[in-house]
């Protein structure tokens, strides 16, 4: 089970691999706003988190590791507590310097619920994130 948010959020990592992430979760009060529906940020958290393990697994074997500059998320129909999310993240471009993944957020009925695209930022073993070094922790953003 991961640490940090996803844990926090119940999120089950159903698949990982630098092609491919998938996960799911049953939405309960802890992730509604307002009104009774899932909050954004939790839409948001997932697809960055999915994008953020896949390109992690894609750049520590080359002795990278990687970290989120962009998440564009769209919300597209509203969800509410009791229903199953499933995600799947699957990467556009892998570059030396950046990769950008793209994933997609469904209902129990296979309904789109949000899409989103992240973009992140490869650092070479010498680079360091806010003072420390960062190759060989897996700690992608949105993963605490």
């Amino acid at each position: 089970m991961p640490e940090g948010w996803l844990q926090a959020m119940g999120v089950t990592i159903t698949k990982a691999t630098a092609d491919e992430v998938s996960a799911e979760l049953t939405v309960g009060s802890q992730h509604l706003q307002g009104y009774g529906i899932v909050h954004g940020g939790v839409h948001c958290g997932l697809i960055e988190s999915l994008a953020s393990i896949g390109a992690a697994l894609y750049a520590l074997p080359r002795n990278q590791s990687v970290v989120g500059l962009e998440n564009n998320t769209s919300f597209i129909r509203a969800v509410r507590a009791g229903a199953t999310l499933r995600a799947h993240a699957t990467p556009v471009t892998r570059g030396r310097k950046t990769q950008v993944w793209e994933a997609t957020v469904v209902d129990g009925d296979d309904r789109v619920v949000a899409t989103g695209r992240v973009r992140l930022l490869c650092l070479e073993k010498e680079e360091s994130l806010a003072g420390e070094q960062v190759v060989g922790q897996l700690h992608p953003p949105g993963d605490g």
